[in-house]
This record gives C-alpha cells, sequence and structure tokens, in this order.
C-alpha cells in the first residue's frame, strides 16, 4: 500500500499551483477552471490525509507536508511532458526548446546554430525568442540561456561567461580619430539606449546597460543624455551601432565577432565588470536527457 500512487491528475494540479503559489494561474496553465483545480488538490489532500496548502494572509502558501515531495514531484511531471513529447513526434528525432534572450539570439546563437546542427542532425532545435523568463519546470522549454537572472536550487546551471559592458561604435563615425579616445570625448557623438527596464534581470547587472549608471562610475559628468535613439531591443541598438548611428553600451561576449570583423570598434578603454554574466540553465530531470547535454556541451565549447 505504500507504493500505492495517488491520481496523476491531481499529482498535477498540486504541482502546478506549488509552482505558481496560484489557482488562478495554476488554472490558466491546465485550461481548466480554478475550481477543478481546487477540488484536485483537496482530493490529494484528503488521499494524503493532510494539508498541502494553506493561506497566511492573501498569499498561498506551501505547508510541510506540501514542500517535503514537491522537487520529486516536479522532476517526475517534467519527465512525463519529455516523453509525451517524444510520443507525440513519432520519430526517432529529438526536439530541443531552447529558451533566450532575444539580444543573444539576434547577434550570437542563430548565427552559429548550424555548428550543432551538423554535429546533431537528429536534434531539431526551435529556438524561443523572448525577454519572458520561461519556467523550465512546465516544460514549456527545456534548456535556456539568461543573463542576469539569478536561479534557484531546482535548476542545474553552468557559467558561460562572465561580462563586460563598454561603449562601442562603428568605425565610420570615429573620423580617423586615434583610439582609444579620452572619455569625455563621448559628448561629441550621438549615443543609442537600450531600455532594460521590462528584462527580468538583477537590478545590479541591469544598471551597467544605462548610460548615466555607467558613466557615473567613472565619474564623467556633464553629457546630455536624453537625446539619442532609444529602442526596447537589443538586436535592433546594435544594429543601429553598426549603421553609425551612435555609440551603444556593448555586451562584450555577445559581439565579440563583431568586434573582430570590424564591423564595431572600443573608442574608449573604460569598462565595467558586471556581476552577473550569462549563464544556461535546465531542471534536474532534463540535464540527464542526451539532447539536452549535447546542447549544453557544444554551447560551452562553442563560446569557450
Amino acid at each position: 500500500m505504500n507504493e500505492w500512487l495517488p491520481s496523476l491528475n491531481a499529482l498535477r494540479a498540486f504541482e502546478t499551483v506549488a509552482r505558481h503559489l496560484s489557482y488562478q494561474r495554476a488554472a490558466e496553465e491546465l485550461r481548466v477552471s480554478p475550481a477543478a483545480v481546487k477540488q484536485l488538490v483537496g482530493k490529494l489532500e484528503n488521499t494524503l490525509d493532510g494539508l498541502l496548502l494553506e493561506r497566511v494572509g492573501r498569499r498561498l502558501v506551501l505547508t510541510n507536508l506540501g514542500q517535503a515531495g514537491l522537487e520529486d514531484l516536479t522532476e517526475g511531471m517534467a519527465c512525463f511532458k519529455a516523453a509525451a513529447r517524444k510520443m507525440r513526434s513519432g520519430t526517432k528525432d529529438q526536439r530541443l526548446i531552447v529558451s533566450v534572450e532575444s539580444s543573444f539570439a539576434a547577434t550570437w546563437l542563430v548565427s552559429n546554430l548550424d555548428d550543432f546542427r551538423k554535429n546533431n542532425p537528429t536534434v531539431n532545435v526551435l529556438i524561443d525568442s523572448s525577454q519572458e523568463i520561461v519556467d523550465l519546470a512546465s516544460g514549456a522549454a527545456d534548456v535556456a540561456i539568461r543573463y542576469g537572472v539569478i536561479t534557484d536550487q531546482s535548476l542545474v546551471t553552468h557559467r558561460l561567461f562572465d561580462d563586460l559592458i563598454f561603449p562601442v561604435c562603428s568605425p565610420s563615425i570615429l573620423e580617423k580619430r586615434d583610439i582609444p579616445l579620452s572619455l569625455s570625448e563621448l559628448r561629441k557623438f550621438p549615443l543609442i539606449h537600450w531600455n532594460t527596464s521590462q528584462l527580468g534581470w538583477a537590478e545590479e547587472t541591469k544598471k551597467w546597460f544605462g548610460w548615466k549608471p555607467w558613466l557615473k562610475h567613472f565619474g564623467e559628468t556633464g553629457i546630455n543624455l536624453s537625446a539619442g535613439l532609444h529602442f526596447s531591443d537589443y538586436g535592433q541598438a546594435v544594429q543601429a551601432a553598426i549603421a553609425g548611428q551612435g555609440l551603444v553600451l556593448a555586451s562584450s561576449p555577445i559581439l565579440k565577432e563583431a568586434l573582430n570583423n570590424g564591423l564595431l570598434v572600443r573608442p574608449f578603454k573604460e569598462q565595467v565588470a558586471a556581476e552577473i554574466g550569462y549563464d544556461v540553465v535546465a531542471t534536474l530531470a532534463g540535464k540527464n536527457r542526451a539532447e539536452v547535454a549535447a546542447f549544453v556541451e557544444w554551447l560551452v565549447g562553442a563560446i569557450g
């Protein structure tokens, strides 16, 4: 009797609620009503003879009983979802969904991905490029490349590289000036701004992509920071810089190729080391899948 499993529907409902700590959001993911989710969780509580969730003020929190098996349950649900995806495909080809911040996808990953595909022809890669921090435990993606996002213990994290942030521009706007220039000469050039306010990054990292805190770090004042082009997409900001429309604060590893081939140059020697860099992350269950392991191994080797 100790090995008897409760209803899988009830386990799934509880795991979803536990991830979101919200019946409403769990219902949206499961595409049922909140009442149906509550009923399934209630049945599981009756089976286990104890409360899994409780209200503390307006917040929904896990009880000790609910917390006890959550990690194993989350891993199990991820395995079920992976198995279902493979069975639905009906082929030996493996599908790998990679969640990646759009600037990394546009400026590095897409242009280098063909190398991975040549060496792993049976792995079909789907790039989910957005600013949203995808919940890997839900099965929405198999692996994620994240920047400046503090991960939790339910994920396996591998640091790809730390970051250096410095201004770059097209060599065409320097008008044959000898570089490096004095940072005070920045006022002679148009600036390109990238709005990071909507990104799920750590605030300490996000700030270094703003001209005001970056310049303040070096004690540089008196530069007009209100003028210039503004972008919400980093890839577009970089393309504007390549086109000679101004200087943009660059993420060093991402723009390595553009710097190496001369599309962009560093007019100043000043740089800031960001506190958080780029990481590739997967769930505890996902890390043992062959296609996830192959992608992580390739990514680490390609960047290194």
